[in-house]
């Protein structure tokens, strides 16, 4: 902006300004300044709303499954956008809930809370929070700030039942759940259906780990559980264990027996030696709740994600190729194109807990 020069006529101040030009036009620069300095500030502000955080499960986000494929997702978010997170591992039950508020207190937003056990401890903190964005993973919190993401485990626990049956040569097959709730219980359920779907004869083992969170992250009692089921003739293991599958896994393996992972991809554990992996999408759902957060696309409410919405699958790749026959992958992929339509049902333990197998 060009301010004019002053004129040589009219009324003259004791600068020598002419009155009623200049202050008027500086009036009208410093109005526009201030408009710019509030644009700013308030792109500024809106800015730094967007501060994203995780509070993990029990087990820490290295326990190469469920909260691994949280870190997964965050991850891939910063390397898309170069957004700085903040995370928080908690040791105890309690660190849940201070965690979730001292966040929010920072000025955090959104904040993913991972696992079911933070149900509780956030729908406190999101009262005391309205303004603040959160979601959840693997349980529901109806507040108007929360997201919630529920997947249907039994959906892909029937794919992964289904290969261990078509791959066991005894007719004896695993599974060792962490802690003993009607989450894994789905699991559990979803797999013994794929597995008598595929052999109404086979016979499936089943234990849980314990009772409290510490059954997350317990890898030699979860290696006692598969060493016991594997000397009564288990020879396909498959866990929903946490931190605790990682000892499933390497008894399994040890014993010349194949393991089956889960949550995240964990073929590449065991080259050659996992049969495959439930994948559950938990690295998609915390991606999206921190882009949709950035996009101020947030919604709050609950997403429910099954194979339809590619929420669970099982995996596939170089380190378990060998493992998998043209027969079984064709009797896999027909199982999930009729489970997608319905033509296959698979029984939810979370809304009847009388497993029909």
């Amino acid at each position: 902006m060009t301010l004019p020069m002053p004129s040589s006529r009219g009324n003259r101040n004791q600068s020598g300004v002419r009155q009623g030009t200049m202050p008027m036009t500086i009036t009208k620069f410093g109005l526009a300044l201030a408009g710019l300095a509030f644009s700013a500030t308030a792109a500024f502000a809106q800015q730094a709303a967007f501060k994203p955080a995780i509070v993990y499960d029990l087990g820490g986000k290295f326990d190469k499954s469920f909260n691994e494929g949280v870190y997964t997702g965050a991850e891939k978010f910063k390397k898309d956008t170069g957004t700085e997170y903040r995370d928080f591992e908690p040791q105890n039950d309690a660190q849940r809930e201070q965690a979730l508020r001292r966040f929010a207190r920072d000025g955090f937003s959104p904040i993913v809370a991972v696992g079911f056990s933070q149900e509780t401890a956030l729908k406190k903190v999101a009262e005391e929070f309205p303004n603040t964005k959160f979601a959840i993973i693997d349980a529901v919190v109806e507040k108007p700030n929360v997201q919630s993401v529920v997947f249907k485990e039994h959906e892909g626990s029937f794919l992964v039942g289904l290969l261990a049956a078509k791959a066991s040569k005894s007719g004896k097959v695993g599974f060792v759940g962490g802690m003993d709730i009607p989450l894994i219980r789905k699991f559990a359920c979803g797999y013994v259906q794929g597995v008598k779907y595929a052999n109404k004869d086979a016979e499936v083992f089943q234990n849980m780990t314990g009772t409290t969170g510490a059954a997350w992250n317990d890898p030699v009692k979860g290696g006692e559980l598969a060493k016991g089921q594997i000397s009564r003739g288990a020879d396909v293991v498959y866990h929903a264990a946490g931190g605790t599958g990682i000892g499933v896994m390497r008894a399994t393996v040890d014993a010349g027996k194949l393991g089956i992972g889960v949550d995240s991809n964990q073929n590449g554990l065991h080259p050659g030696k996992m049969l495959t992996s439930m994948v559950k999408r938990v690295d998609v759902a915390t991606y999206n709740a921190f882009d949709q957060a950035k996009k101020n696309t947030f919604k709050a409410g609950v997403s429910v994600l099954g194979l339809a919405e590619d929420g669970v699958a099982w995996a596939l790749d170089d380190n378990n190729k060998s493992l998998i026959t043209a027969d079984m992958k064709a009797a896999a992929d027909k199982a999930a194109a009729d489970i997608k339509s319905g033509a296959i049902k698979v029984h939810d333990y979370m809304s009847d807990s009388k497993c029909p197998m």
